[in-house]
């Protein structure tokens, strides 16, 4: 069983996250596959410029992380080279720290890409295999970043042929104290570990919806939770949208996701999250009247 209580700030480089307060963290793929914003943002589409003005919008609807991924982890994609990886992520990731007083999320798995971002200035790891690849514990340490560990079961181009757990909630959190073991020998403090359990990721709905409800049992562990299920699949699942016409489900779950607890929120539709953010916390903060 996890135990541990994490401060209530997490730095980020050289900016502290307030963890006292949920926050919003805005998704923004530079991919041309992404399941949602595929090929919006990519380099080969969209000018710097472009990117910035999203960046600069996120900014001002209350986002306080930018998450920049530059390979696809839908379901059944395919990994792409580091050099290509680098080439989409890198000079984002460098504008972004010198441009705008945000932090700045890399989503990757590359232990290259964890090392040349932390140096352009990025302020968190965001891993989704959990730095379990070659170097990437190893990186992430000299990096001196906080790491977002997240539960995935297999590799993306695979990881929803038939998705099989014993007990879903249980191996979720066995994968997870492994990682935070592995954190700690390599150097890795407590103190800088974020968990996600990886909605959407090798789970069926079910397996999906087991997790949800017991988001409070994850908080209870002590480590800031990231929860990310905007415009995901499961989404679909139960209303059945499609992906462009998700906005109130991934609100409502965001929503419900603050009231159990969960410390940080990815998100496609950062002004419509942060307002649903905004009221979930002050109606679980509200004083009891007097009288």
């Amino acid at each position: 069983m996890l135990n541990f209580q994490s401060s209530s700030q997490l730095r980020c480089g050289d900016r502290l996250l307030d963890l006292r307060e949920p926050q919003v963290m805005a998704i923004i793929n530079v991919t041309p596959d992404s399941f949602s914003d595929g090929g919006k943002y990519h380099a080969g589409s969209a000018l710097l410029d472009k990117i910035l003005a999203r960046v600069a919008l996120a900014c001002a609807e209350g986002a306080t992380l930018i998450d920049i991924g530059g390979e696809s982890t839908r379901p059944g994609a395919e990994p792409v080279s580091e050099v290509e990886e680098c080439q989409r992520v890198l000079p984002v990731v460098e504008a972004i720290a010198r441009r705008f007083d945000v932090i700045v999320s890399v989503d990757t798995s590359n232990a290259t890409v964890m090392r040349e971002s932390a140096v352009l200035g990025a302020g968190l790891i965001n891993d989704v295999r959990a730095l379990q690849r070659p170097n990437a514990l190893q990186e992430a340490v000299v990096s001196g970043l906080p790491v977002c560990l997240m539960h995935m079961q297999g590799e993306p181009d695979s990881m929803q042929n038939n998705p099989d757990y014993r007990d879903i909630y249980d191996e979720v959190e066995v994968f997870l104290s492994g990682r935070i073991a592995a954190c700690a020998a390599a150097g890795i403090s407590s103190e800088q570990i974020v968990l996600d359990p990886g909605f959407g990721f090798a789970k069926t709905l079910a397996h999906n919806l087991e997790l949800f409800r017991r988001l409070p049992e994850m908080v209870a562990w002590g480590y800031p939770l990231l929860v990310g299920v905007s415009r995901k699949s499961m989404l679909g699942a139960v209303t059945g949208r499609s992906v462009g016409d998700r906005l109130a489900a991934s609100v409502a779950m965001a929503a419900m996701a603050v009231e159990r607890g969960a410390h940080i929120i990815r998100a496609h539709d950062v002004k419509e999250t942060v307002d649903a953010v905004r009221l979930a916390q002050a109606i679980k903060c509200e004083k009891p009247a007097n009288g």
